[in-house]
C-alpha cells in the first residue's frame, strides 16, 4: 500500500499542481480584500461561513478532497464513463428548465441549499471527456465530414441549451473546443469560415447594413472585372466569387439581425453596440412597445452596465504601476465595483498590486497554459492529448474574455476568471478539469480509449 501511494505522489505533475495552488491562493486573498472590513475578526469570519472568502476557503477544502479522490481512482474510469457522464450533464442542463433557479436573468442554476449548481459550467468537463473519447476511437476518421459533424454535436449541444437558458456567456466557452479539434485534424477551412463570420459580425457593428451590402457588391464587381481573363482557365472562379458575395450579403442581411434579435437579449445587444458608439439598429425588432416604466427600466440597466465597466477601469487604472497596497484600494473598500468578488475579481489585483501584479498574474496563467500544452504533447494516448487541449482551450478562453470584459474591450457576458473568481461551481469545475489531466498524465504510459 505504501509503495502504491508513493507511486501516485511521484507520478503527478508538481509544476501544474503548484501553479494551480498559487492562482487559487491569489484568488482567496483578492476575495478577502474585496470584503475586508477593519472591524472583522479574521478567524471568526473565516469559520463563520458568512463571508464569500470564507465560503471560497471551504470550497477549496472540498476541491482538495475531490483532487485527491481523482488521483486515487483508475484512469480507465474517465474513458469508461465519458459518454455516460456527458449524458448526465445534458440531463442536468435540461433539469434547470424545470427546477432551475433564476439568477441575474439566467435560469441556469439548481439550488442545493449550501450552494447553487450551474450544470452548464459542470458540463464543460463532461463535454471534454466525451469529445476526447470520440476522437480517440479507432473507427473515428476525423478527416470525414460525418466524424466532424458528430464532434460538433458533442461540443455545441450544451452551448445551444445554455443559450436557451439565457446564459450566452458560458455558451461561447464551448467554441473553445474548436482548438483541440483543429489539433486533431479539423480542416483549416472551418476556422477560416469562423474567422470570416467573426469579421463580418464586427463589420456589422461598425457599419450600416446598406453600406456593407454596397461594399460587397462593389468588391465582387471589381473582382469579376479584373479576373475575367482567368475565367477560361478556371471555370469555377466566377462561381466562387458569386457564392462568396451571396454568403456575405446573406450573413449581414439575415444572420446578423437574427443573432441580435433572437439569440441575444435586448440589453445584451444594446451593450455591444454601445461599445462602438452606435445605437442598436435592431432595437425596434427587440421591443415592440415600450411603456414609460419599461423605458426607465431599460435606461437603468444600460446605465448600470456602463457603470460596472467604468468603475472596473477606474479601479485597475488607480493601481498604477505597483498598486495601492494590499487592503488599501479605495475603489475596492468603497464597494464601487459591482460583482468584484466574481466576474470582476481582476480589478482587485489591478488596484491592490498594480501593473506589476496583473502582469505577474497573466504570466502565471501563461505558464499554466504552456504547461498543459507541454503535458498534452507528451501523451501516448489520443484521449489524454485531446482532453489536455480541451482543458487548455477552456482556461484560455475564460482568461482572455474575463480580462477583456474588465478593461472594457468586450461586453459584460458573465465569464469567471479561472481559479480566482468566487463560486463553488466554477472552482470545482476547474479543479476537476485540471486534476483529471494530472491523473491522465501520471498514467501516460497507458494507451487509453
Amino acid at each position: 500500500m505504501y509503495e502504491r501511494n508513493l507511486t501516485i505522489v511521484k507520478g503527478n505533475d508538481k509544476v501544474l499542481i503548484g501553479l494551480y495552488a498559487i492562482i487559487i491562493f491569489i484568488g482567496l486573498i483578492c476575495i478577502y480584500s474585496v470584503e475586508y472590513k477593519s472591524t472583522d475578526i479574521f478567524m471568526q469570519t473565516l469559520i463563520g461561513f458568512k463571508k464569500n472568502y470564507s465560503k471560497q476557503f471551504f470550497f477549496f477544502g472540498a476541491c482538495c478532497i475531490i483532487g485527491i479522490f481523482i488521483l486515487l481512482v483508475d484512469s480507465k474510469l474517465f474513458t469508461a464513463s465519458a459518454n455516460l457522464s456527458y449524458l448526465i450533464g445534458i440531463v442536468l442542463i435540461l433539469a434547470t428548465f424545470v427546477v432551475g433557479k433564476e439568477i441575474k436573468g439566467s435560469k441556469s442554476w439548481i439550488p442545493l441549499g449550501f450552494m447553487n449548481l450551474q450544470p452548464v459550467e459542470l458540463c464543460k468537463i463532461f463535454a471534454a471527456l466525451a469529445l476526447a473519447k470520440f476522437l480517440s476511437l479507432q473507427e473515428t476518421d476525423f478527416s470525414k465530414p460525418r466524424s466532424q459533424a458528430i464532434a460538433g454535436v458533442i461540443a455545441f449541444t450544451p452551448a445551444l441549451l445554455s443559450i436557451a437558458q439565457g446564459e450566452t456567456g458560458l455558451a461561447l466557452v464551448y467554441f473553445s473546443f474548436l482548438i483541440p479539434m483543429y489539433r486533431e485534424g479539423l480542416p483549416p477551412g472551418y476556422l477560416i469560415a469562423g474567422f470570416s463570420m467573426a469579421t463580418l459580425l464586427i463589420a456589422s457593428l461598425l457599419l450600416t447594413t446598406t453600406t456593407l451590402l454596397t461594399g460587397f457588391t462593389v468588391i465582387a464587381g471589381l473582382l469579376i472585372w479584373f479576373s475575367k481573363r482567368q475565367f477560361k482557365r478556371n471555370r469555377n472562379l466566377l462561381g466562387i466569387i458569386i457564392a462568396s458575395w451571396l454568403f456575405c450579403c446573406a450573413f449581414v442581411w439575415l444572420v446578423v439581425p437574427f443573432v441580435f434579435t433572437k439569440v441575444l437579449k435586448g440589453y445584451q445587444a444594446d451593450r455591444i453596440f454601445s461599445m462602438v458608439g452606435r445605437e442598436n439598429p435592431f432595437l425596434s425588432k427587440n421591443i415592440v412597445v415600450l411603456t414609460e416604466a419599461q423605458e426607465k427600466e431599460k435606461k437603468k440597466k444600460s446605465e448600470k452596465q456602463d457603470y460596472n465597466v467604468k468603475q472596473s477601469k477606474i479601479a485597475i487604472g488607480s493601481g498604477g504601476f505597483v498598486g495601492k497596497g494590499f487592503l488599501k484600494g479605495t475603489q475596492t473598500q468603497g464597494d464601487f465595483v459591482p460583482e468584484q468578488h466574481t466576474d470582476f475579481i481582476f480589478t482587485s489585483v489591478g488596484e491592490n498590486f498594480g501593473f506589476l501584479g496583473t502582469t505577474f498574474l497573466m504570466l502565471l496563467y501563461l505558464a499554466l497554459l504552456l504547461r498543459i500544452v507541454f503535458i498534452a504533447e507528451r501523451q501516448r494516448s489520443t484521449f489524454s492529448r485531446v482532453y489536455a487541449y480541451c482543458v487548455a482551450a477552456i482556461i484560455f478562453f475564460h482568461v482572455v474574455v474575463n480580462v477583456c470584459v474588465t478593461i472594457g474591450l468586450a461586453p459584460v457576458i458573465g465569464i469567471t476568471l479561472p481559479l480566482m473568481s468566487y463560486g463553488g461551481s466554477s472552482l470545482i469545475t476547474f479543479t476537476i478539469l485540471i486534476f483529471i489531466l494530472i491523473k491522465l498524465d501520471a498514467d501516460r504510459q497507458m494507451v487509453l480509449r
